[in-house]
Order: C-alpha cells, then sequence, then structure tokens
C-alpha cells in the first residue's frame, strides 16, 4: 500500500471503530497528519479521495467532516460506474434486477402504507394515460418503481435497485420504441403487481414483479441472440428518472 492508501485505510477505520461518527469534525490537518506520520500533502489526498468517495465532506471554511454514511451517500457512485461497465453487463444487471425487484416487492407489500399505495396508483393512471408516449409512460414507470421500492423503508435495497435499473435504461426504451404490444403488456403487469399490493400478499408481489422484469429480460436476450445492438437513449433527469 502507498502512503496515501495508508492514511485512507486509517480514516476509514477511525469512523469504522467509532473515533469518526457521522457528521463529525475531522482533527486539524496537521494534527491528523502527524498522528498519521504522513506529510500534510500525503494527508490532503487522502482526504480528497474520500470526498470523492462521499466519506468525507470539506465545509468551506469550517473544516472537514464525515458525511451522514447513509446509504444514499456512499453508494452514489455505484451508479457512475455502472455506466461505464461494458459488453453484455447489460444482460448481468438485467438478472441482477430480477434477482432484487421481486424480493423487494414482496417486502413492500409487508410495509406499504395506504399513502405509499396512493402514490403506486397515481403513476399507475398516469401509465395508462400515457400509452401512445413511450417517453412519458417510461417517466412514470419509474416512478411506479420507486414508490414501491421506497415503501420497503430499506434505503440500501432501494439505493442499490436504482443505480441497476438505471444502466438498463437503453434496452428498456429500446423495447418500447420497437415493439408495439410493450405498452400494453408493460400497464397490465404493473396492474398485476398494484393489485398485489393493494391485498398486502407477498408472494403475489413477488411473482407479479418477477413475470413483469422476466419479460423484459426474454425480450432483451431474443433480439440480442439476433445480433440487433442497443441503441443509445438520453440519459433520465433527475427529476424524472425511467424504468420498465
Amino acid at each position: 500500500m502507498s502512503l496515501t492508501d495508508k492514511a485512507i485505510a486509517r480514516i476509514r477505520q477511525m469512523i469504522r471503530d467509532g473515533e469518526l461518527p457521522p457528521g463529525s469534525k475531522l482533527p486539524p490537518e496537521q494534527q491528523l497528519a502527524a498522528e498519521l506520520g504522513l506529510s500534510r500533502n500525503l494527508m490532503r489526498e487522502a482526504v480528497k479521495a474520500l470526498v470523492v468517495a462521499r466519506v468525507l465532506e470539506i465545509r468551506r471554511g469550517d473544516g472537514t467532516y464525515a458525511t451522514s454514511l447513509a446509504p444514499g451517500v456512499l453508494l452514489e457512485g455505484l451508479g457512475g460506474a455502472v455506466e461505464l461497465l461494458q459488453g453484455d453487463t447489460v444482460l448481468e444487471l438485467t438478472e441482477v434486477r430480477r434477482l432484487f425487484e421481486p424480493v423487494a416487492t414482496a417486502l413492500a407489500a409487508t410495509r406499504i402504507t395506504d399513502e405509499d399505495l396512493a402514490e403506486v396508483e397515481r403513476h399507475l393512471s398516469a401509465m395508462r394515460d400515457a400509452q401512445d408516449d413511450v417517453e412519458l409512460l417510461l417517466q412514470h414507470d419509474a416512478a411506479f418503481h420507486r414508490a414501491v421500492v421506497r415503501a420497503t423503508r430499506n434505503e440500501t435495497l432501494a439505493t442499490l435497485l436504482e443505480h441497476i435499473s438505471g444502466r438498463t435504461l437503453s434496452a428498456r426504451a429500446w423495447r418500447g420504441l420497437a415493439d408495439a404490444d410493450a405498452a400494453g403488456r408493460t400497464i397490465a403487469e404493473h396492474e398485476a403487481i398494484h393489485q398485489a399490493l393493494v391485498a398486502r400478499d407477498p408472494n403475489l408481489a413477488q411473482a407479479a414483479a418477477l413475470m413483469h422484469v422476466n419479460t423484459t429480460e426474454r425480450w432483451l436476450r431474443d433480439h440480442l441472440a439476433e445480433g440487433e445492438r442497443i441503441p443509445a437513449a438520453p440519459r433520465p433527469q433527475p427529476d424524472h428518472p425511467r424504468t420498465t
């Protein structure tokens, strides 16, 4: 390990051991460098690396602090890493989505509130109204899934699924544009998920979500096997992420 790597490891250990709780302020740079036996330049490099990783944050004129260390903060970099994956990883990520999303939907069925259900139903209704507008349909499709996963009250799971699903956007948008029957089938599958959630039936919810993800995965495998290529799709806006 380089000296910088050792400094990074030491600061991470301080966080794990509770010496630097979430939101706490690091000792002054000179003091911390002396404690770790490093030059101030190496200490700065270690801090910069941990800022990029969202472990630390620099508050101008105040010092360096540990972040909240919440899953949504620490896992934020996962989305950027997933976007850079090459080759056949879209199919691999679709498989990962198939493993995670049905289980998340089942968990949501046991925890979902009436308020959560109202949000899910609102986006389902908007999907029905947008059958002839693929982009708008996909926007509400994403919001539907986000509302479902948010109902699990599991931030780590929600963050992981958000980043995994985002990388498969191009493939899912491709299906929506290329398959004339995709909108109707997608809405029917979402209706089945919604009905299972209303019934608070985790087994039915998991089965409905599994069927939904399987449909997209099977379509994708069939078309990629024929040598077709996934076209590029516009990146979703922060307020309007999309999925299907």
